[in-house]
């Protein structure tokens, strides 16, 4: 069982997602969570939060069923400038940013321009970690990007939602497994991520963990479980 799920959106992300904060951390706590993450999607996704949506989680409640809650968004990446869809004063004031790339804002592009795509958003301050840089839709250089997070200290996720039977980003296993090779290599840490619309799927790492433990990935760089090591990476970006 892991303990924190870093990946997860509310009914302020729009698109089908019903639920509150609260209802999230309700269930994130009857699974035995420690630690949630909410990260709803940037306002350019359509029916997502306004900037001041994201403005007022800087005031929301840090504990929820007596669970700790931290307020982050997965901003979309815009452009091959790497631009997100959020101001970068107000992101830096969130607890943490996801990157990452959606049909609706920036269309497949080639691999060379995905890849330079991440590798400038990744300059962004508090940008910690890369959404679903699995997708097959979107193919990225993995090496390049991997040595690119160390430098700005950045992490992977392992999602879910990818690897699911429900997911829609094509069979991800080959990027998932270059994805952890590359971590192994340059000594990243990970987080497996569920990805969860709505309460359903929170805390659900069940084809993700069994992903990593099959790769024979190390648990000491998987970082759910190591809570003080992993708040300290969100909030000062140190491994």
């Amino acid at each position: 069982m892991y303990l924190s799920d870093m990946h997860t959106h509310s009914i302020a992300s729009g698109h089908g997602t019903h639920s509150t904060i609260s209802a999230m951390a309700k269930k994130a706590s009857e699974r035995g969570l420690k630690l949630l993450g909410i990260t709803d999607h940037g306002p350019a996704t359509t029916g997502a939060g306004t900037p001041s949506y994201f403005r007022s989680l800087i005031l929301s409640p840090r504990r929820r069923f007596n669970i700790e809650v931290f307020y982050g968004a997965e901003l979309n990446i815009l452009d091959t400038d790497g631009n997100l869809d959020l101001d970068m004063e107000l992101a830096e004031k969130l607890d943490y940013t996801i990157i990452s790339m959606h049909s609706q804002n920036f269309p497949p592009h080639s691999r060379e321009e995905n890849t330079l795509a991440f590798l400038r958003a990744m300059q962004h301050p508090n940008v910690r970690i890369l959404g679903h840089a699995d997708n097959t839709h979107y193919p990225i250089d993995i090496d390049a990007v991997a040595r690119e997070a160390l430098k700005t200290r950045t992490i992977f996720e392992i999602n879910e939602a990818s690897l699911a039977p429900y997911g829609y980003r094509g069979d991800t296993r080959a990027n998932c497994r270059e994805i952890l090779a590359c971590c192994i290599r340059y000594g990243l840490p990970v987080l497996l991520s569920s990805d969860s619309h709505g309460p359903l799927h929170v805390g659900d790492f069940t084809c993700a963990a069994d992903f990593v433990h099959r790769e024979g990935f190390p648990e000491d760089l998987i970082l759910n479980n190591q809570l003080p090591r992993l708040k300290c990476f969100l909030k000062e970006g140190l491994f």
